[in-house]
């Protein structure tokens, strides 16, 4: 070994020797705080974990949902907690305050830049995952939901109580709802019943005193603020309570693929010209997507849809207004609701509903995500430009989510989520892949970041939105810093256009300490001394 390597190796233990070191002297002290807030050592031993735990690294990875967060060089945390009752979860907030260090709170792992389970500072994580349980009252059409419990598991809890109820959210199963409903949440029913939190009800929150809180006691401010603004700069979420939405006893669904022979390019333009304006019961999404067929490389487009009626209500309206889809009675497929969250979710049409209870993803791959919204049609010569960019670059694909109905009609002033009326539809950047290694890295990133400049003039402008629950750090970051408003300010106007500043208040009321931050918080107002902003 050369000296420099010797060198550099020395370094490298010296720094892993430290980072050791302080992870015990967290864990120690964390584990004092606990027993010093009256939770019983026999519960204590069970739900906290430090490095040296034979069990950390199954628990750490069980639910990273992004490979790139889990390679050698990605910290680890001093401290992981799996509370399984709300005083836990209280004590484990109420320690993290008291030892200033951060706290990071994960209830199924799959935001896309790693901001539950990832951080560049001492930090604790607080994971959500054995809150798990699904409460259905039929007679009142609500459901109390705790923030572990994945979005197929609520599906499947409905299903088993009726037919004819389910809910607007997400769908990919693996989902857990913590996230998903506190940052809006958004599914396939949107138009016709709008997004998650807008049948959001109540909620039971922790804040950063230890306090338990429901939607009376927290009152009207910070209950709007958990509707859209991301529930993990106000607190840790405990459980919400929903509105079910009822639905037909048959759905349609279809799946159709669009090829350059087939004029996809005419049919996504007409497809802008009808997105947000069709029948309310019928979402349709569309996948762009580079491949190679007959040894030539273009982009297929892909029209998947749901509408919530039978085949022979839908064929007219498709019809009608949207002919160059091509929409056939073979094309259609009726089935029950549950079994229409199966099709979405990709499963085998054999699938039975107890598939959704499954906590397993089918696979975890390197992945990217961006998001824009498209406020007028793309032309025919755009939409050329970006099929020839996107076959350029070989990987990225993109997804439209049709807008309008339901969800348009709510002011965006109503819960912190602000991008309703005006928007045809929202634009997911989608990038997987599966070689390891910081090449592979960088050529991936730089496709996807490529074809986002790229997009710029299609897509809206001062600012250019963005999408909480597809969390981007490209937009933004803060380190909690004493700038951490002005930091704030640049990535949530885009999150939350003008609401941003009404959470900025909210938070300084409830968390003027600053407990609850990541990359992406809601920064608390600029103080003029007597107080710094922690990190």
């Amino acid at each position: 070994m050369k000296g420099s390597s010797v060198l550099i190796f020395l370094n490298l233990v010296i720094i892993f020797a430290y980072a050791s070191a302080q992870n015990q002297n967290v864990y120690d002290s964390f584990v004092q705080c606990f027993s010093e807030t009256k939770i019983p050592e026999s519960e204590i031993t069970k739900i906290v974990y430090s490095p040296n735990s034979p069990l950390f690294t199954n628990v750490l990875e069980s639910y990273i949902r992004n490979r790139r967060f889990n390679v050698s060089t990605t910290p680890k945390p001093s401290v992981i907690v799996t509370p399984t009752s709300a005083a836990q979860v209280s004590a484990a907030v109420v320690c993290v305050r008291k030892l200033g260090v951060q706290l990071k709170i994960r209830s199924g792992g799959h935001d896309y830049e790693g901001t539950s389970y990832v951080s560049d500072v001492a930090f604790v994580i607080l994971d959500m995952f054995n809150f798990r349980n699904v409460d259905v009252d039929i007679a009142d059409e609500s459901a109390w939901v705790e923030s572990g419990a994945y979005l197929g598991e609520l599906y499947y809890r409905i299903w088993e109580k009726s037919k004819v109820h389910a809910f607007p959210a997400g769908i990919c199963p693996t989902v857990a709802a913590g996230g998903h409903i506190s940052g809006a949440g958004y599914g396939n029913m949107l138009r016709k019943h709008g997004l998650t939190v807008d049948h959001l009800v109540d909620a039971k929150i922790v804040v950063a005193d230890g306090r338990i809180l429901d939607r009376k006691s927290m009152g009207e401010d910070l209950f709007w603020a958990i509707r859209g603004g991301g529930g993990a700069s106000f607190g840790v979420i405990i459980s919400y309570k929903i509105k079910l939405v009822a639905v037909p006893a048959t759905v349609t669904v279809f799946r159709l693929e669009k090829y350059a022979a087939d004029n996809a390019t005419d049919v996504v333009f007409q497809y802008q010209q009808i997105a947000d304006k069709v029948d309310d019961r019928l979402f349709i999404r569309t996948l762009l997507q580079p491949i190679t067929r007959n040894k030539q490389r273009s982009v297929r487009a892909t029209f998947i849809g749901l509408f919530l009626g039978g085949a022979d209500d839908l064929l007219p309206i498709t019809d009608a207004q949207f002919p160059k889809l091509g929409l056939r009675k073979s094309d259609c497929r009726e089935m029950s609701w549950i079994d229409s969250v199966l099709f979405w979710g990709n499963f085998d049409n054999t699938t039975s509903p107890a598939a959704l209870l499954s906590r397993t993803p089918d696979s975890v791959n390197f992945l990217k995500r961006k998001s824009d919204y498209v406020k007028k049609p793309i032309s025919i010569s755009g939409l050329e430009k970006i099929f020839k960019k996107m076959v350029e670059l070989g990987k990225v694909g993109l997804v439209f989510n049709a807008y309008g109905g339901r969800m348009a009609e709510i002011p965006e002033s109503e819960t912190p989520f602000p991008h309703r009326a005006g928007n045809i539809f929202k634009i997911q950047y989608s990038v997987n892949w599966d070689e390891e290694g910081a090449a592979a890295d960088k050529n991936y990133m730089d496709q996807i970041r490529s074809l986002y400049s790229f997009m710029a003039p299609y897509v809206s402008k001062n600012p250019r939105e963005a999408y909480l629950n597809y969390r981007d750090l490209d937009i933004g970051t803060t380190d909690n810093g004493e700038n951490s408003y002005s930091d704030g300010k640049v990535y949530g106007v885009k999150y939350f256009k003008s609401n941003f500043d009404r959470l900025v208040k909210v938070k300084t009321a409830v968390d003027p300490d600053n407990v609850f931050r990541n990359e992406q918080s809601i920064p608390v107002l600029p103080f003029r001394g007597g107080r710094k902003t922690r990190k």
